[in-house]
């Protein structure tokens, strides 16, 4: 920008977009002085070099603007792992079926993992139905993202929420501070 452009002449553009032409470095640089702006260099590796006349430190302040909107409307991605074994119990796939269900009205995507030990390892059917009976009982909640596939001893699938049932957490109620009536109440009667 300004005086570090080092070449002959630029094409140049006026503040509000209109093009002035080919000119001459110097007189790219008074325009710029008279105008009370800054000469940037935009597309440095055409031929001539493309120059505009523009307020720099506006522009890097309104780049950095929206760089910040750009990252909080952004979703970050989450995903939660949910370890079972082939022979579990009732009970125990009712309260890992829970978390699950959990994760994914939180809109978190649940990695969910088969750990095969010993013998299990002959027999990835129980294995996969046992993902299979999940799936089928958190449909309503959640799809199959990826498929049950075999890794080694472990037979993974990842699960994802439905775009309608995923309650985001909103950042901004967090920060709010939360008002306890019972503290008010207190307050007043003391």
């Amino acid at each position: 920008m300004n005086e570090r452009i080092r070449v002959p002449e630029v094409r140049l553009v006026g503040p509000e977009g209109e093009q002035v032409g080919i000119v001459k470095v110097e007189d790219a640089l008074r325009l710029a002085q008279e105008a009370d702006l800054d000469l940037v260099e935009v597309a440095p590796d055409s031929r001539p070099p493309v120059c505009k006349l523009m307020d720099y430190g506006k522009f890097k302040y309104e780049a950095a603007q929206k760089a910040r909107e750009a990252r909080r409307n952004q979703s970050l991605t989450v995903i939660k792992e949910m370890k079972l074994r082939p022979k579990i119990d009732q009970h125990d796939y009712d309260t890992k079926k829970g978390h699950v269900v959990r994760f994914l009205k939180a809109g978190d995507k649940v990695k969910i993992t088969i750990m095969f030990r010993g013998r299990e390892q002959s027999r990835p059917e129980l294995g996969f139905r046992l993902l299979q009976k999940l799936a089928s009982d958190i449909e309503e909640l959640g799809f199959v993202e990826s498929a049950p596939k075999l890794d080694g001893r472990n037979m993974i699938m990842v699960v994802a929420p439905h775009r309608s049932n995923a309650t985001r957490k909103n950042p901004q109620k967090a920060n709010q501070p939360q008002r306890n009536d019972q503290t008010d109440a207190g307050n007043a009667t003391a």
